[in-house]
């Protein structure tokens, strides 16, 4: 059990955290389901649906939950804090033409979540065009991410105020070292995830791809674990699949890839390793054609989470024929 009286349990294939001493029945309703419309299994055992009200979920548990449904379920769905989303790419709303443009890419690449940036309000001109103009937050997730923020305290305050403007607790976390690499401050920002967990948020927080960070910012709070692929903006794709797959291995929360993308081929090796998501931005904004791009995103981030769960054919070091040679002419 956790810190906060929480424990983390694995509910059809994805990790999430839940109150201690939670029922069956009532983890079928924080997922909206009816209990009385669902088969629940509780590691490999099925439990009667007459009793699911008596059953306590313990930490570790592995949770199958299973309904009836038309020629067959493709639901590929994904969890992050108790919130589920079909769509596993996650775009950000800086360096577009417009916002028009923004809002169209979104569209595009099919994500449910976007990425916004707290800034001042342009009080010379109130009635400039804003985001919410184009990209409606009851229709589209916003999480609020503290780009620019070189030390704890400034996120702090910028997620602060974030809640006080939308009311938002699913927050993006970053805390860059210096300008030059925009490199994660690993001890600034596993400082602010345990100040901003303290306080109800629910940061998912973009760290270097380091394993033994990023168990400890799971440790401190995190809800999800975003190590970098490359530098932001950089465009070069994942440069150290070890890394990251030792992450996503040893998480109890979700895994995305944040920064480094640059094309779609990235994207679908980042979901091959894994990973449960992928956010990106300069890819898609900086692309020649940007609603397109947003589209090839889209697509690599589903075809590399099918491989992955195809489970991809052993590599060998020499050729081995598909044809058979028995019966050959």
């Amino acid at each position: 059990m956790h810190a906060d009286g929480t424990i983390t349990i694995t509910v059809n294939g994805e990790h999430r955290r839940v109150a201690g001493g939670i029922s069956l029945a009532d983890l079928a309703n924080e997922l909206g389901l009816v209990p009385e419309k669902v088969a629940v299994e509780r590691n490999l055992e099925v439990v009667p649906r007459s009793t699911l009200a008596q059953v306590a979920v313990e930490d570790g548990d592995e949770i199958e939950i299973v309904h009836f449904v038309g020629g067959g379920d493709h639901d590929d769905s994904w969890t992050v804090a108790g919130r589920t989303f079909n769509s596993r790419l996650i775009v950000g709303t800086g360096k577009y033409k417009d916002f028009a443009q923004n809002a169209a890419a979104v569209e595009a690449s099919g994500a449910e979540i976007v990425t916004v940036a707290v800034r001042r309000v342009n009080v010379s001109d109130p009635n400039a065009p804003m985001l919410t103009d184009f990209i409606d937050p009851k229709k589209i997730t916003y999480l609020p991410n503290t780009a620019g923020c070189f030390d704890a305290e400034s996120a702090i305050r910028t997620l602060r105020l974030a809640r006080e403007a939308g009311g938002w607790d699913l927050v993006k976390l970053e805390v860059l070292g210096e300008a030059k690499t925009l490199y994660p401050d690993m001890h600034e920002t596993l400082r602010a995830t345990e100040v901003l967990a303290k306080e109800g948020f629910l940061p998912m927080v973009y760290c270097v791809d380091d394993p033994i960070a990023a168990k400890r910012l799971e440790d401190a709070g995190a809800v999800a674990i975003m190590p970098l692929g490359a530098p932001i903006g950089s465009g070069l794709g994942i440069q150290n699949r070890v890394t990251i797959r030792l992450i996503v291995e040893g998480a109890k929360v979700p895994v995305l890839v944040d920064a480094g993308v640059g094309t779609a081929s990235d994207a679908a090796v980042a979901m091959e390793l894994g990973c449960d998501g992928v956010l990106m931005n300069t890819a898609i904004a900086e692309a020649k054609d940007p609603i397109l791009m947003a589209r090839a995103m889209k697509l690599a981030v589903e075809s590399g989470r099918l491989a992955y769960r195809s489970g991809r054919m052993g590599q060998r070091r020499y050729a081995d024929p598909s044809s058979p040679l028995a019966g050959l002419i």
